[in-house]
């Protein structure tokens, strides 16, 4: 990948599967992550599976990668959602493909804890009441992990 977050010439399409890792305290503060390109998109830990991974690993890789967190606690919220790949990385798949399986995921953690960027990916994060996180998570599917999480947590 390069820094601009294009793929270099001659390298493999991206799978079009990826997973989703709403981070969360028992306070419901939500992580959300600022990436490099487009500027301005709030997401969740999120990545593709890689060719021979399964869900779970690629949770447990993006959430390290991401994050530095570990997965101890990850759960597998049970929600597959498919959505339009944007425009802005549409190049990295195949041609024609234009639709991703993603895989949502959450992690609760007892309270706020430093996280260590990828600094390729990522330019910030920040922990925000669900509320504020709703507001500003670009994609459709991570607000609505994030809101199942919400709902959850109200019933319990």
């Amino acid at each position: 990948m390069t820094e601009n977050g294009s793929r270099p010439s001659g390298a493999a399409h991206k799978r079009p599967e990826s997973v989703l890792v709403v981070v969360y305290t028992a306070d419901l503060e939500v992580l959300l992550l600022e990436r490099h390109n487009p500027a301005g998109w709030w997401q969740s830990v999120t990545g593709s599976l890689e060719t021979d991974e399964q869900p779970w690993e690629a949770a447990v890789r993006e959430l390290h990668e991401e994050t530095g967190l570990s997965a101890h606690g990850l759960l597998d919220l049970g929600v597959n959602e498919r959505f339009k790949i944007a425009p802005a990385w549409r190049e990295r798949f195949a041609p024609g493909v234009t639709e991703n399986l993603e895989h949502a995921f959450a992690l609760r953690l007892s309270e706020r804890v430093e996280i260590t960027l990828d600094a390729t990916e990522h330019v910030r994060y920040e922990w925000l009441p669900l509320a504020a996180a709703l507001e500003r998570a670009t994609s459709p599917t991570n607000r609505a992990a994030i809101e199942l999480i919400g709902r959850f947590a109200a019933s319990c």
